[in-house]
């Protein structure tokens, strides 16, 4: 049986690309996603993108929708890797942190935590006040990890694309996927390839 699968949460937030690009990166390193997205990011993908909804909801292999408290990924025994919620709201982020979950979104992410899995959070807000950062640190002692889309300037970025790509490699790495969007330091960006520092020490 098939459990290489990862929940894709996409609330309302802003950045809803964070989202597509999880999507489109989990189809190419053959990963199963399973999709569950709020109306307001069904909103956002309009503000955002040119996308439509039918080729948003296509990009998964499966696509719950928010009432659906009866779906797999709202139950423990449904196997995953955990969940990544790219991008995630303050909203969505607070409901979470209290554990009393009204729709398939926030339930599924109970459920990641309960089952001791992964959930990342792509928190999407600025600036943050004293509730925000204590819900943060609410969530950082349940489990979750807290993962803003911040901007990686050591890459070198070209585009939107290369900054976005960046931050979602990231976030996947936090589920032990090794996404070929992802530059390395060290690796693939050339600042950080310094063979003095790296070298041996000769042996004796």
């Amino acid at each position: 049986m098939n459990t290489d699968r990862l929940i894709i949460g996409v609330s309302g937030a802003s950045g809803i690309i964070y989202g597509v690009r999880a999507l489109e990166a989990l189809k190419t390193l053959g990963v199963e996603s399973h999709l569950v997205a709020s109306k307001a990011a069904e909103m956002t993908l309009g503000y955002e993108t040119d996308m439509d909804i039918r080729t948003f909801r296509g990009l998964s292999d499966f696509c719950y929708k928010m009432p659906d408290v009866g779906a797999s990924i709202a139950s423990g025994s449904f196997k995953t890797r955990g969940m990544l919620i790219a991008p995630c709201s303050v909203r969505t982020m607070s409901e979470i942190a209290t554990g009393v979950t009204s729709s398939l979104l926030t339930r599924a992410a109970d459920v990641v935590l309960k089952e001791r899995r992964r959930l990342v959070l792509m928190v999407r807000e600025t600036p943050y006040h004293l509730g925000h950062i204590r819900t943060m640190e609410t969530l950082t002692e349940m489990g979750a990890i807290i993962c803003p889309p911040l901007p990686a300037f050591y890459t070198n970025p070209k585009s939107l694309d290369d900054i976005v790509d960046q931050s979602v490699g990231r976030a996947l790495d936090l589920f032990g996927l090794d996404w070929d969007g992802t530059r390395r330091w060290g690796e693939d960006v050339e600042g950080g390839r310094r063979p003095a520092a790296a070298m041996k020490p000769s042996g004796g």
